[in-house]
């Protein structure tokens, strides 16, 4: 069996997906190979890699042809993911299966990826549409972390009960292999607040909250902060703007726009309160229970709307000049959301007992082994 992995996007997706393809590969009679766009995929398949300590496998950089290199060169446009996809589209179709963690990979059909069966783990645990896209329903499988997904999925009409499993959170697995010691990343040991805001144009907090942020941080002396925007926020901006955000942290500040620290959960584990908007990595930060205080930057009417369901687990701040004393509040009202946020991480992580990999591995060839006895 040949099974391709399908690294479409950026690099940050290798933590949500990359272990399952060491699985796979271990497998008797199944063939590996991983296909990737953005260049810094390698290094990220290969830190993962050695972290399980399994053999080299097969990497394969996805083909550009000459306006798709064009196109690519413009970073601040992005990846064209399709443009990419029809480019390699004979060479994909080869394959049994392709597993994505892109939903872009919906329109392999239209693009001529007919052969293989399309498999899908969207990344990520949050609770936005955006993670319910009505696009799952064109991929033959999907694997998702928890029962959450699941439901939603099934609701939808997105997925049955036979094209679905719930394998738990992979990227926490992997994370979890990554681990390592760092140095204390303060001088002054106090709680560190982590504030993780989202690239989503329309509902990110940050144009309205880092400038008044830093400066109250800078006048405090109770808590450290790490600035951890998704990756993606800062990831077509020049080296230079980047430079210039991060040369402005301090000894109690970390601002950190580009390195694998903001892929690895590395902030999530040193952090002791989250600040944030709609990121689903606040499941991350609550694999173990702790304070959150979310920032709603755009006056979204979210009490009843699932896709902000994540903001009845701490206290909701709409105007810059409140955070500070909601922070300084977050520790001792925790216990008002603790149990609510035991009940949402586990229905948005799942089974987190070790293995996730393995249970995604199995779910796939289960699948693949029911599809060809109906052909």
């Amino acid at each position: 069996m040949n099974i391709a992995f399908l690294y479409i996007a950026e690099a940050y997706q290798c933590y949500h997906g990359a272990s399952i393809a060491l699985e796979l590969a271990a497998r008797p009679g199944v063939n590996v190979v991983s296909y990737y766009n953005d260049p810094e995929t390698p290094r990220h398949l290969e830190r993962i890699r050695m972290a399980y300590g399994t053999p080299p496998v097969a990497y394969r950089r996805l083909r550009r042809s000459p306006p798709t290199r064009l196109m690519q060169s413009i970073r601040i446009l992005g990846m064209f993911k399709e443009m990419v996809m029809r480019d390699n589209a004979s060479e994909l179709d080869q394959y049994d299966a392709i597993f994505t963690l892109e939903d872009t990979v919906a329109s392999a059909r239209r693009l001529g990826i007919r052969r293989p069966k399309l498999i899908y783990s969207p990344h990520g645990f949050g609770d936005r549409a955006r993670g319910f896209d009505a696009r799952a329903a064109a991929f033959d499988f999907v694997l998702v972390a928890g029962d959450k997904s699941a439901t939603r999925l099934l609701k939808s009409g997105l997925v049955t009960a036979a094209d679905h499993a719930v394998i738990g959170p992979v990227k926490l697995e992997v994370s979890a292999r990554l681990r390592v010691q760092h140095r204390p990343f303060f001088k002054h040991q106090r709680p560190t607040v982590l504030y993780n805001a989202h690239k989503a144009p329309r509902l990110t907090s940050w144009h309205k909250f880092i400038e008044p942020m830093l400066g109250q941080f800078g006048r405090q002396t109770r808590f450290n902060l790490i600035v951890a925007p998704h990756v993606k926020m800062f990831r077509r901006r020049s080296v230079s703007v980047r430079s210039m955000w991060e040369a402005r942290s301090t000894d109690t500040i970390i601002i950190d726009t580009s390195s694998d620290r903001l892929m690895d959960m590395t902030y999530a584990d040193a952090a002791d309160i989250y600040v944030g908007d709609v990121s689903g990595q606040v499941y991350e930060f609550l694999a173990v229970p702790r304070p959150c205080v979310f920032l709603n930057a755009r006056g979204v009417q979210w009490r009843d709307d699932p896709n902000f369901a994540h903001w009845h687990l701490g206290d909701v701040v709409d105007d810059p000049k409140d955070l500070l004393s909601a922070i300084g509040s977050a520790p001792e009202r925790h216990d008002f959301y603790r149990a609510r946020q035991e009940i949402f991480a586990k229905a948005s992580l799942g089974d987190r007992s070790a293995g996730a990999a393995e249970r995604g591995a199995d779910a796939i060839l289960d699948f693949m082994g029911r599809s060809a006895s109906v052909r």
